[in-house]
């Protein structure tokens, strides 16, 4: 490859790993805007925390068991050893179409935000703790093994066995959305399954900020861009297109939540829009790549009133996904990876033919194949995963706790003070707990101590040790008469010292 097409690639793929990280702060909004104000803070660093967790994880195997020579040959896990701590990727190959670093990223922001989609499933009642070993232990056992099956391909020469999913089976995902959403919607279903329904349930409480979670969406759509448009790690038409599918799906999906929520509700909303959105770009993922804008709109559409409907699931069948990770990820997940099935022509990038093309039933089952082996494993080992965490260390929050809201209880802060409940102070960390209106202020201004009426401050002077105390009624020493008792009290009262 010239040094110009290098230098191109480069590039792109980098500014593609700054858009996608706009999407942790993104997600982070998204989510903790939905969330009532007790809880707001949890939900965000729940995001951030499970983040940062599975980039250490990823630094250290994560990136060797996803891209790395596959074991036995089988497509199932990448040797966790062969580039661990990927001190062999700060030199590139001579023939290399990318740094090696540059792709590792990328995915590590892949990872990252795949554990923190599964957040919403959990929140206002999942231990913080609990959440961050679930989140490691997730990562490792579901989505390094899966994101192997879909984004590791055979080496040209074969010297590199990849995952089965994108080399044996020929299943098409552009951009990876059965490794991302279709995983991290069944892990929150799973998850949801464990944990139980929160107090309220079914009453949900109210999104505490709107305008946030509008915000969030603003900042994942940007952000999917990046995401989908590097789904090949090239600057080229290949990447336009992609790019182009993405924004097209995007329209059409809020459109149609918005028309279909209309009619069956009576009002288009912030939240109906925003959902609208996630539900289209979930489902253009593995499609952006293999559709023409047409049928962009049409999936992003149908995901739009697909997914509309879906929400409505968790009441039907009595599990609690808090946030509806499992309708927007796994059914958005569902829909387009489907739809290529139908929809996919050979002139673009990803040169699959669907049925709509006269490529027969072959394609469609290929992509239904992949979707139910990953519904299958994910479900099972997040299951399990969950329950063991839950019997051994305990996953919930007490009632009381869960009540009184996350913020406060498991962080000791406030998205927003209101001078009632206790926070850090603003320098946070392990400092005491201070009534923020009240006892700071009465420190400052260190008030004496409260005196009682008619204790012995009050009492008239006696002789001690040689001296005499002057009585109260006694004139001072330059001549001031000196209250009396009555008088004193009467103003030590209404100081508000003797309450």
């Amino acid at each position: 490859m010239d040094t110009a097409t290098f230098a191109g690639n480069t590039a792109w793929v980098l500014t593609a790993v700054i858009a996608v990280a706009l999407m942790l702060p993104g997600l982070a909004l998204f989510y903790g805007g939905m969330v009532s104000r007790k809880t707001a803070m949890n939900m965000m660093l729940m995001v951030f925390g499970s983040f940062c967790v599975v980039g250490v994880l990823w630094i250290a195997f994560g990136y060797s068991a996803v891209f790395g020579n596959s074991i036995g040959g089988l497509g199932l896990l990448g040797n966790p050893l062969e580039f661990a701590g990927l001190g062999q990727l700060l030199t590139a190959p001579d023939d290399a179409a990318l740094p090696p670093l540059a792709l590792a990223a990328l995915h590590l922001m892949f990872a990252g935000l795949t554990a923190g989609i599964v957040a919403g499933a959990a929140a206002d009642r999942m231990k913080f703790g609990a959440w961050l070993a679930f989140a490691g232990i997730w990562a490792s056992l579901v989505y390094f093994p899966v994101a192997h099956w879909v984004f590791a391909f055979d080496s040209a020469d074969g010297s590199v066995r990849g995952g089965w999913i994108a080399n044996t089976l020929g299943a098409i995902d552009y951009a990876g959305s059965t490794a991302i959403h279709v995983n991290s919607g069944v892990a929150a279903l799973a998850l949801a399954l464990v944990l139980g329904k929160r107090r309220t349930w079914p009453v949900q409480p109210k999104a505490h900020s709107l305008p946030l979670t509008l915000l969030g969406v603003g900042l994942l759509f940007t952000g999917w861009i990046g995401f989908d448009g590097s789904g090949l790690g090239a600057a080229d038409n290949n990447a336009a297109v992609a790019v182009f599918n993405t924004v097209a799906a995007t329209c059409a999906g809020v459109v149609v939540w918005l028309l279909v929520e209309k009619i069956r509700d009576g009002h288009p909303t912030t939240l109906g829009a925003s959902s609208g959105a996630i539900a289209a770009l979930v489902a253009i993922t593995p499609s952006c790549g293999a559709v023409t804008p047409l049928a962009a709109l049409a999936i992003g559409g149908a995901a739009g009133a697909v997914c509309y409907f879906a929400v409505a699931l968790k009441y039907k069948l009595g599990f609690d996904d808090a946030l509806d990770v499992t309708a927007l990820h796994l059914i958005g997940g569902v829909v387009g990876g489907l739809l290529i099935g139908i929809l996919a022509t050979p002139e673009a990038p990803s040169g699959a033919t669907g049925l709509f093309y006269g490529g027969g039933f072959e394609l469609l089952g290929r992509q239904a194949l992949a979707i139910l082996a990953v519904f299958a494993y994910t479900f099972t080992v997040t299951w399990v995963i969950a329950k063991v965490l839950d019997l051994t260390m305990g996953i919930r929050v007490a009632a009381p706790v869960e009540a009184k809201g996350l913020d406060i209880s498991l962080h000791a802060e406030n998205a927003y003070e209101n001078g009632e409940d206790k926070a850090h102070a603003p320098r946070g960390h392990a400092e005491q707990l201070h009534h923020l209106v009240g006892e700071r202020l009465r420190r400052s201004r260190r008030q004496p101590p409260a005196k009682t009426c008619g204790g012995p401050a009050d009492q008239p002077a006696v002789r001690s040790a040689g001296r005499t105390r002057r009585s109260p009624t006694m004139p001072g020493r330059r001549g001031r008469r000196r209250r009396s008792p009555a008088a004193r009290c009467s103003i030590r009262t209404s100081a508000g010292w003797g309450r």
